[in-house]
């Protein structure tokens, strides 16, 4: 066995250098806690979230970032405070207005504060007693709603109105500079197909890229009325306008077959004179021996018109 030039062996010298580091460093431990278990004050800085605001304001970017608090307290929890920082949430709705800011009281609101950041109001005490938010007023404007649609309805269906939305425009706050260029918003895109009854539902409005602005309302309520349709077919008389009163013209054919859609309920009220098929004589060309008819007026309650031919032939007679 090895020994030290004095006699003692080696791994006794060892072995009580480990034994003192350990009873040094426990000891060290055991000091440390008997510190922490102390009452000490402490300056701890908190973190501030702020949580819904208002609509009609738009709050500075150079808003109060975190809140000083001097804390009489156990070492143990004033670490933990030190360590962590709990962010404190500021409900905006709990302030009032004064000169162009928001002012959040702090002893109005202490029993939220004590219980978001578990301390005790009698043991604290916050360096300020308000936190002042500034703001810009927002405009407000009303802007119209325009569906994004793509319906398809069932063979023999259709609408005899356009999708109705509620309401149709909504209101929207912001900066003046970004709310002057807009006059509208759209909905986010609605898919419906093999429509074959009444649809009704909620589509939220398409917000991508407004952030800046504020919206009363983020959805909008729709229905539309389906109608079992069938088609339908009548003659009607073509018209010339404008012929000049020494003109003698003559047009051929005199009549167009004219088809339409109709719900089943309106079919009987369907009448040759609700329709008005016109060409106008100032559209001839020189070489041109036709004229395009067009309809002129026909039901509101009637869709998709067609006629059967277009051109209408025409002699001048001299």
């Amino acid at each position: 066995m090895r020994k030290t030039s004095n006699g003692t062996p080696n791994f006794l010298k060892k072995s009580n250098l480990q034994t003192f580091g350990f009873f040094l460093f426990f000891s060290a431990f055991v000091w440390f806690l008997v510190q922490l278990s102390k009452d000490y004050t402490q300056v701890v800085s908190f973190p501030l979230e702020y949580v819904n605001p208002p609509m009609d304001k738009s709050i500075a970017e150079e808003k109060p970032k975190s809140v000083e608090v001097r804390m009489q307290d156990k070492g143990f929890n004033i670490l933990y405070y030190k360590l962590y920082k709990p962010e404190l949430l500021i409900d905006l709705e709990q302030t009032r207005t004064e000169e162009g800011r928001l002012v959040y009281s702090i002893e109005a609101n202490r029993e939220d504060i004590a219980s978001q950041l578990n301390i005790d109001f009698e043991k604290t005490r916050f360096l300020s007693d308000e936190i002042n938010i500034a703001f810009q007023p927002k405009k407000l404007k009303r802007l119209k709603v325009v569906p994004e649609l793509n319906l398809s309805f069932a063979v023999g269906y259709s609408a005899n109105e356009e999708i109705s939305l509620e309401p149709d425009s909504i209101d929207v706050s912001g900066p003046e500079s970004i709310i002057d260029t807009i006059s509208e918003v759209s909905t986010f895109p609605l898919n419906i197909n093999n429509i074959n009854k009444d649809i009704q539902g909620k589509v939220a409005i398409d917000t991508t890229g407004l952030g800046m602005l504020s919206f009363y309302q983020t959805q909008v309520n729709y229905t539309m009325e389906v109608e079992k349709f069938t088609e339908g077919e009548i003659q009607v008389p073509v018209e010339v306008r404008n012929v000049p009163e020494d003109v003698n013209l003559s047009i051929f054919p005199k009549e167009v077959k004219l088809f339409y859609q109709v719900n089943l309920k309106q079919y009987e009220m369907v009448r040759a004179e609700d329709f008005s098929v016109v060409c106008e004589y100032e559209d001839i060309r020189e070489g041109q021996d036709y004229l395009l008819a067009e309809v002129r007026r026909k039901p509101d309650y009637v869709t998709n018109i067609r006629l059967s031919e277009r051109k209408i032939q025409f002699i001048i007679k001299r």
